[in-house]
């Protein structure tokens, strides 16, 4: 099991550790309710070192990036991150990522899941014809997200990168904490604001950023949040999350990704998904609430008022910002309008459901 530059600092805090795509990492400090809260309402540090960076570069990177992504790369700017997925040929998603241009038409950041970066690797590098030049600098790379309406005010000095007024899914480079060649990014997966910080840690790197922060934030309330809590938080915005919400046998159409499906120009399954969005697709991704006591869980089955099962929950919980139990589930398209009734199977029940509208949090 691997570690990241951080755990020892997470084992010092009493963090309550587990094996997460291959890495020992912190689920919980305080607890998921309490770091959840501290993150909506203030701040919270993620230690998402285990995530994966891939640096494309050459005069093919983004004709490459634009044949194996749905989204239109070619759209960024140099400061400019999107957010895209890595169909399969069968219509399907390898995975999803963020595309940074560093500069434009020729280097890229491509950022993927922890669980993902080796196959994400051996697919991009099977369309890679034109000699770009790839870099995985997943295993040097530290990744930290500050995450809360305070995070940028809270550590805005400790750099001249004006992190208050960055707009969501831009970067910038510069020194922080007195580490050059940071790049500083607003690409959160909490829906409540903040930073995340890319940086090798090189000559003590991370261990003066980790101290920096908490001597800044620390004494403002800011905490260390575990994995536990980004999966409330990220759930609470509905957005997906690979291996539960969207995997290999999911569409983005199918997901409500279609915002990131851009029929601009040729790429894998392109064909599949504009058929989808043509004729429609036969399930579909929806947000509920639960109406009966009870929380959902991943692989429940989900079932109309006759008991026919229509679906299955992706992800579930009881969401800590809003005390009721929410989830995402694919069901079939009929019962894929808002305030549609559903049942979720838990144990021998069937516990009284509604479609809602994502975010569940508005």
């Amino acid at each position: 099991m691997k570690n990241t530059p951080f755990t020892e600092k997470h084992i010092a805090l009493g963090a309550k550790m587990a094996a997460f795509a291959g890495y020992n990492m912190p689920i919980s400090y305080t607890g998921i309710n309490d770091e959840h809260q501290a993150v909506r309402t203030n701040a919270g540090v993620f230690d998402v070192s285990h995530m994966g960076e891939f640096i494309l570069k050459g005069e093919h990177a983004l004709d490459l990036i634009q044949r194996v992504t749905s989204n239109d790369a070619s759209k960024l700017t140099a400061g400019k991150a999107q957010y895209s997925c890595l169909p399969n040929n069968e219509g399907g998603i390898v995975d999803d990522l963020l595309v940074y241009c560093i500069e434009e038409n020729k280097v890229y950041m491509l950022v993927v899941n922890a669980s993902n970066i080796e196959k994400d690797w051996n697919w991009i590098s099977q369309f890679n014809t034109n000699n770009v030049e790839m870099h995985n600098i997943s295993d040097k790379t530290c990744l930290l997200a500050i995450q809360g309406p305070n995070a940028t005010s809270m550590l805005q000095p400790l750099t001249d990168v004006d992190l208050v007024n960055m707009k969501y899914y831009t970067f910038a480079k510069g020194t922080f904490a007195g580490v050059p060649n940071v790049v500083i990014s607003a690409t959160g997966y909490t829906g409540a604001g903040g930073i995340e910080i890319y940086f090798e840690d090189t000559d003590g790197a991370a261990d003066k950023v980790w101290e920096a922060i908490f001597a800044t934030g620390g004494p403002k309330g800011l905490k260390p949040i575990g994995l536990g809590a980004r999966d409330t938080l990220r759930l609470e915005m509905g957005f997906c999350l690979y291996g539960n919400d969207i995997d290999d046998t999911t569409s983005p159409m199918e997901a409500g990704l279609g915002w990131i499906t851009k029929f601009t120009k040729p790429f894998t399954s392109s064909e599949i998904f504009a058929k989808q969005k043509a004729e429609g697709v036969t399930k579909k991704l929806v947000g509920f609430e639960m109406v009966d006591k009870g929380i959902p869980r991943h692989d429940y089955e989900i079932k109309d008022a006759a008991g026919n099962v229509i679906g299955r929950v992706t992800s579930g919980t009881q969401s800590p910002s809003m005390q009721k139990a929410i989830g995402l589930g694919y069901v079939n398209t009929p019962f894929a309008a808002q305030d549609t009734e559903i049942f979720i199977a838990v144990r021998d029940k069937a516990l009284k459901a509604k479609v809602v509208k994502v975010p569940f949090l508005s």
